[in-house]
């Protein structure tokens, strides 16, 4: 990405295709001036944009060779009051292709060029309309599928993460002020940051480093939706079940044991989070090959995922039976939330059932056929993951690129801390502390390279 903020750029800002309503968005020096040439009223008489006050919206006519093109809306937002910070304009027209490569196209020959993805946000930073967490945070917004990933982006795109690490950064940058200053009295053998201070210091910061840290797992969850495995031995009902959550025919539902051999994923909302159902193979022991490489997948998906569903025949196994597979199940699942569903069950035999599974009150009694107590199961996962157990006032972490110099900057800060107790001298100590100064800025922005932030806005679409 050329990292360019002199010339003026140009894109649609909506989706490609035919809709109602198509926005053009340009930015840059020249941006009102080219729109400027060719807007008219309705006559198709000349009316000037240059002469307007920023934020507002102006009615007229695109057109050229005293042709019109279309009727359009035309916001205005002069520099530095715009997302950009620079001059922008976003022409909204009729969403026909033809209109809209028309315009593109009467754009760039009068000079400017097609922009580059993410680059207008790239501007944005730049200009410092906001922080690099706070530019990631808007394609995360773009991508919220979810009420709770929606409302994380907002806090985020507002500064609440970027705004804790600033300050976690500030007073660090004061202590390696002090250690630098040591360095150049060297020879006097004076000590101007107290090092009970540093170290009291690095421990209230790596209390919060730690934290966000550990906020990440829960924050990967709210991004990318709550993982949530349906196993159980052939013929329980897994497919069945998989489509009455989905509400779709998803997976092959056949009374032929072993008909599922791979995953079959797909996602549903539910409680305005994101949940991610995979159906597994049947866990059985098998001398079809084909079969078997489909049962050591379900027991890999167990593994990464955040909730499992075991699933069972109700008329097929005792107490006892069901027993043993629940503690063949703990090898496997480690700290993931475990839902106990019976299956295949009438209103009338759950009294009867309960008495036989007595030793498992939690278990959830449904028929996926008939789609008896679904809503009750559905409940139950929303209760495991439910919002007021995430508070997302508070930070979290959801950008694995945070995490990474987190960590880093922890692991530094931790070799500080080490170093004050062997009593080792400042420039080693600085060193260290640079380290993580410099890991905290990368997350923000304040430290950052050409080839981080093509990295990053590359990853972005093209109008935004």
């Amino acid at each position: 990405m050329k990292i360019n903020g002199e010339d003026t750029i140009v894109a649609l800002a909506t989706a490609h295709g035919a809709a109602a309503i198509a926005v053009i968005r340009l930015s840059g020096p020249k941006a009102i001036q080219i729109v400027d040439t060719f807007f008219y009223s309705r006559t198709f008489k000349k009316k000037s944009l240059k002469n307007k006050t920023t934020a507002t919206v102006n009615f007229g006519v695109i057109g050229h060779l005293n042709s019109a093109i279309d009727e359009v809306l035309v916001s205005l937002f002069k520099s530095p009051t715009s997302y950009t910070g620079q001059d922008l304009v976003e022409v909204s027209c009729h969403g026909s292709p033809f209109i809209q490569q028309q315009l593109l196209q009467l754009f760039l020959d009068s000079g400017a060029r097609m922009a580059e993805p993410g680059e207008f946000t790239m501007r944005a930073f730049l200009n410092g309309k906001f922080d690099l967490s706070q530019a990631e945070a808007v394609a995360d917004l773009i991508a919220s599928n979810s009420s709770v990933s929606h409302q994380v982006a907002m806090q985020q795109m507002r500064g609440g993460f970027s705004n804790k690490i600033k300050l976690l950064r500030e007073h660090l940058l004061n202590f390696a002020s002090l250690i630098e200053l040591e360095l150049d009295f060297s020879e006097e053998d004076v000590e101007f940051a107290n090092r009970s201070d540093l170290k009291r210091l690095i421990a209230t910061i790596l209390t919060v480093i730690n934290k966000l840290i550990q906020s990440f797992e829960i924050g990967n969850v709210i991004k990318n939706g709550i993982p949530v495995a349906i196993v159980g031995k052939p013929n329980a009902g897994k497919s069945t079940l998989l489509n009455v959550l989905l509400e779709d025919e998803k997976a092959i539902v056949s009374e032929i044991p072993g008909t599922t051999r791979d995953a079959i994923e797909d996602e549903i909302i539910m409680g305005g989070i994101l949940f991610r159902f995979i159906d597994t193979a049947g866990i059985r022991t098998t001398t079809d090959i084909i079969e078997q490489i489909g049962v050591n997948k379900a027991l890999e998906v167990m593994k990464k995922s955040a909730i499992i569903i075991y699933l069972f025949d109700a008329h097929t196994i005792s107490s006892g039976d069901l027993k043993l597979e629940v503690e063949l199940l703990k090898d496997y699942i480690g700290n993931s939330q475990l839902i106990i569903v019976a299956n295949k069950i009438d209103s009338e035999e759950i009294n009867d059932l309960k008495e036989e599974f007595i030793n498992y009150p939690n278990i959830i009694y449904i028929s996926a056929k008939e789609q008896t107590n679904i809503q009750e199961l559905k409940s139950r996962l929303i209760e495991l993951f439910d919002n007021r157990t995430i508070d997302v006032t508070d930070t979290i972490v959801t950008n694995a690129r945070h995490a990474h110099a987190l960590k880093n900057a922890g692991s530094a800060l931790q070799s500080v801390n080490d170093g004050i107790t062997k009593g080792l001298p400042g420039d080693l100590l600085a060193l260290d502390i640079r380290y993580a100064l410099d890991e905290l800025g990368n997350i923000t922005g304040e430290v950052t390279s050409t080839d981080l932030l093509s990295n990053i806005f590359g990853r972005f679409c093209i109008g935004k």
